[in-house]
């Protein structure tokens, strides 16, 4: 099987053991990280709701609740710990999660718990981070149109709304210095089906929000999701778009891959075509973490690759 030294993913795994809108189950997505060829696979399941008023619809239909939720999450980390160990002599699984930005008064706190959780030998639980942003001021961006233009509304305007949503950004990664930032522009998803245009987000205000954005990733040393989501969403490009690479490559802001898999068939998907697409946009190597040593307990290294060379 062929394994380059870039494929690495590192936002996904996502499993509808602990993911209302997954469809498979936590085992299923590992195995599928084997037969895509991955030597690392970053598993990052999301972070759990503590107040109801964030719940998913999905959730509710479930008949999850918060008690659910954090329930989920603390099995999540002990499963996932197991299968790191199982999975050891196929793959480096590496244990992680997607931080949120909600509630907004405490998810600094809450997410920083998680963050330095440690188990009873004083290790902590967690391999690594995605900080990512679904909200701007505490209204989900990423769900349905109507909760999109919602959000836009309630920042008087497309222009106001993009500003907001990479100044949370700026926020998060200031507060919680993630690995990894998930997602850049997540704002593209729902644009054009909520009525508005591509140029709509390319002011020269929202351009500098954008440069405030890459500039705090870059004095974090935060490395950019190159995720292929934006692709299965419909979109023309991954996220973030061939501008916003190009302006990170330019400043030295390192990239990753996610597939963001939150089913078998998503895993590994479209990440030999955003290779390419890096590569076509000044992007000539990678930043991975994986494990140094024994692939269960070895220490977590990061890694500059190369996209050029196989």
């Amino acid at each position: 099987m062929n394994r380059e030294s870039w494929r690495v993913s590192l936002h996904g795994g996502h499993s509808s053991d602990f993911c209302d809108h997954a469809s498979s189950l936590l085992r299923e997505m590992l195995e599928a990280a084997v037969a895509a060829g991955y030597h690392t696979f970053g598993v990052s399941e999301h972070a759990p709701h503590s107040e109801a008023r964030f719940l998913y619809e999905e959730e509710i239909r479930r008949g999850w609740d918060v008690t659910t939720s954090l329930h989920n999450f603390k099995t999540y980390t002990a499963l996932l710990s197991e299968f790191a160990e199982e999975f050891a002599d196929r793959l480096i699984v590496l244990r992680g999660f997607e931080a949120e930005v909600v509630p907004t008064a405490t998810y600094i706190p809450e997410m920083r718990g998680y963050i330095e959780q440690t188990d009873a030998s004083g290790r902590r639980y967690f391999d690594y981070f995605v900080g990512s942003v679904h909200y701007v001021d505490e209204l989900v961006i990423d769900g349905s149109i109507p909760d999109y233009r919602h959000a836009v509304e309630h920042c008087d305007g497309i222009e106001n709304f993009a500003v907001r949503y990479y100044e949370t950004v700026v926020t998060m990664i200031e507060t919680l210095q993630p690995d990894v930032v998930g997602h850049l522009d997540l704002i593209r998803r729902n644009l054009e089906l909520a009525g508005f245009a591509l140029s709509d987000i390319e002011t020269p205000r929202i351009a500098l929000a954008i440069d405030a954005a890459l500039e705090t990733a870059r004095a974090y040393d935060a490395v950019l999701d190159l995720n292929t989501a934006g692709w299965r969403k419909g979109l023309a490009h991954p996220y973030p778009a061939p501008a916003l690479v190009r302006r990170a490559a330019h400043i030295g802001v390192p990239f990753c891959f996610g597939d963001d898999s939150h089913r078998v068939s998503d895993v590994g998907a479209g990440i030999e075509a955003a290779r390419t697409y890096l590569l076509e946009n000044g992007v000539n190597s990678l930043r991975i973490l994986t494990r140094e040593g024994d692939p269960f307990s070895g220490e977590i290294v990061k890694r500059m690759v190369n996209l050029v060379a196989n």
